[in-house]
């Protein structure tokens, strides 16, 4: 194979136009949206939510070694003023990592694949040796010849959960763009965006090595992946709408945790909406004020 090199022109234009990642804020600053939030799911029951909606806010506003710090923050803080850590707790910190590193996965459907790269890669540095010799190495979505037929069926089960009564006509209209196009989507709800068959898991769960469900996330925790997503990525607003009926609509799924019946409410989705708002606000405070240098 030659070796093919980047030429200088072709380097320094790869520099141009914002090509890296965003810099997390200062540490304090974070400290402070994370528990500030966090209370507050904690006062409402709804850490689960939190968690997935902070993970994917955090991932779409391309804040990677934010994502590292936010696994730091749920597996450390004591939520105490002062600033006091907690020792590992093994079995619940795997759950955590678990489940912002599936709520991560279910994001690329509505942002794409690099912006999960970037983060994943954090999510992975930040975590405890401990904690990555005890998450799943084995996939679960490996495309076999028996299971294509069940990954459409339950893709297009939450295809018409999300968007009935119009799920038929937007299918047909989003056929006709591109034949291949609404094929791919189905595809994709069905083996990324749906739960993985088993048991899903919470905020509390605790999971080892053992865990077959390991991060499997609920009906609604996948509404909240895409509300979050599309609120923090902004002028998406159609798609924004359509995921916020669908985690209204999740109220009606089978087997509700207290949870996923409190977000699903009137009240509980704007909950959600308002917190993506006030994490996104508050780790892009910083570049509205910036520090200036002392000289």
């Amino acid at each position: 194979m030659a070796n093919i090199k980047l030429t200088p022109t072709l380097k320094h234009l790869l520099t141009l136009r914002n090509p890296n990642v965003l810099p997390s804020p200062p540490l304090a600053q974070l400290n402070k949206v994370f528990t500030n939030t966090f209370r507050d799911a904690k006062a409402k029951k709804a850490e689960t939510g939190w968690l997935v909606a902070t993970t994917c806010t955090l991932l779409t506003a391309n804040r990677p070694s934010a994502v590292g710090h936010l696994y730091r923050f749920v597996t450390r803080s004591t939520l105490e003023d002062n600033g006091t850590h907690k020792a590992l707790d093994l079995p619940s910190a795997v759950n955590k990592a678990a489940l912002m590193r599936e709520s991560a996965l279910k994001s690329v459907i509505f942002i794409g694949v690099p912006r999960v790269i970037l983060s994943l890669a954090a999510l992975h540095e930040a975590l405890d040796d401990d904690v990555k010799k005890a998450l799943r190495t084995n996939s679960r979505r490996t495309a076999k010849s028996d299971d294509i037929e069940s990954i459409v069926t339950r893709g297009k089960g939450l295809w018409n959960s999300i968007y009935q009564p119009h799920a038929d006509k937007l299918h047909d209209k989003l056929g006709s763009y591109h034949p291949d196009f609404i094929s791919f989507i189905i595809q994709c709800y069905g083996s990324v965006l749906t739960p993985l068959p088993g048991e899903t898991r919470a905020y509390a769960s605790m999971s080892s090595v053992d865990d077959t469900d390991q991060g499997n996330l609920s009906r609604a925790m996948g509404s909240i992946v895409g509300m979050a997503s599309l609120r923090a990525e902004g002028g998406v607003g159609p798609q924004l709408i359509s995921h916020t009926f669908g985690l209204l609509k999740a109220r009606e799924a089978d087997n509700l945790s207290e949870e996923d019946k409190w977000l699903s409410s009137d009240e509980g989705t704007e909950w959600v909406l308002r917190i993506v708002d006030e994490v996104l606000d508050g780790v892009s405070a910083a570049e509205d004020h910036p520090v200036k240098a002392k000289l």
